[in-house]
């Protein structure tokens, strides 16, 4: 129940805020263009009647001003702007009315507020995403690479691509064959690039590795790592990604990684569509690709022994358990002809579950 005098929200952009406030008592309305200075905001606050509860939208300004306000004593909600009830025939949008409209609905306590990271979970997600992309931009170079090779017939048959054979190929034997002088310039900075992007990618890899070892994530790594496709580095996003997997149980973690089919229903009738794609995107990816890896036959192999070393007995046997699981559900899948990629978002909403039953668990 909203218990404060003044119900504020803010529609903060990167050099600018919206603000509006509404006191309960009198039912006036106050409104001002802000800078993003937080003592400047901090300042506004300070002359409205008290006490003071703040909303603005979860975005790319972060949360630093949550931070500011809660130390100052202020109760600060951040929105998840996908929950924000909006009404249907409301056709005009101004930064003011939509701190009014977060205003209204903080007083009525309609605000689904996002989970916020310490500063050190934060850090950890921004060197994961740092990963993230660096992944991207070394697929992108090496598409671009590949591309301007097959524009002049020139295609490497000796097995799978991007191994140390092929890089070999690249230089000796694939180079010489570029004439041109610009073409070859082309092909260096190409190759350069894709280079540089490998040398990066193992420099965080390095990073994660080692804070994945020695931080407040590492139990819960260990853990989720008794599970097939869930490496350190995955275990390490993932992590990072869910932060407090408590919020969650086995069913909600599906739809909170956007995992679950939509539906469309009225009456008798009940339509379900493509999975949501909601939620948190990179969590999502992670979950997809390590499902991939439960449809091969099951055998405990030394890389996950080493892992199950590392873990409780408890994780060690509830691992074994889920993969011995997904596997039988991929073969059922399989044994019902279903298309191997509808097969594996099922089996991704079903690994996201597991791992939150070894994320939770008591070390």
């Amino acid at each position: 129940m909203f218990t404060e005098r003044t119900s504020v929200g803010l529609d903060v952009h990167a050099r600018s805020v919206a603000a509006a406030a509404i006191d309960g008592v009198t039912g006036e309305y106050f409104q001002a263009k802000l800078t993003p200075a937080h003592d400047h905001i901090r300042s506004w606050l300070s002359g409205l009647p008290g006490p003071v509860a703040v909303a603005y939208e979860a975005g790319p300004t972060g949360f630093g001003l949550y931070r500011a306000l809660t130390a100052a004593g202020v109760r600060c909600e951040v929105a998840a702007p996908s929950k924000l009830q909006k009404p249907s025939g409301d056709r005009v949008k101004t930064d003011a009315r939509d701190a009014v409209h977060l205003a209204r609905l903080l007083r009525l306590d309609e605000i689904t507020a996002v989970s916020i990271p310490t500063v050190d979970q934060e850090a950890a997600r921004d060197l994961v995403r740092a990963r993230e992309d660096c992944r991207g931009d070394l697929m992108r170079a090496r598409h671009r690479l590949s591309k301007l090779l097959l524009r002049h017939g020139i295609v490497y048959y000796g097995g799978a691509a991007w191994t140390g054979a092929h890089d070999r190929w690249l230089r000796s034997e694939a180079a010489p064959q570029l004439s041109l002088p610009a073409t070859r310039m082309a092909f260096d900075a190409d190759y350069e690039h894709v280079l540089t992007m490998q040398a990066r990618r193992r420099r965080l890899d390095i990073a994660i590795e080692e804070m994945a070892t020695g931080s407040e994530f590492t139990p819960v790594v260990r853990r989720v790592s008794c599970l097939r496709g869930v490496s350190t580095l995955t275990g390490f996003a993932l992590a990072v990604e869910i932060g407090d997997w408590h919020r969650f149980t086995g069913n909600t973690i599906g739809s909170f990684v956007g995992l679950v089919p939509s539906e469309y229903s009225s009456g008798s009738a009940r339509v379900q569509g493509p999975i949501t794609k909601t939620g948190n995107t990179h969590a999502r990816r992670l979950l997809v690709e390590a499902a991939w890896h439960h449809r091969p036959q099951y055998r405990v192999g030394a890389v996950m022994r080493q892992r199950w070393e590392q873990a409780p007995a408890a994780a060690r046997a509830r691992g074994d358990e889920g993969n011995r699981r997904l596997h039988s559900r991929w073969v059922g899948f399989l044994h019902r002809r279903k298309r191997p990629v509808v097969a594996n978002v099922a089996i991704a909403r079903e690994l996201a579950g597991w791992c939150w039953s070894l994320a939770v668990m008591n070390d």
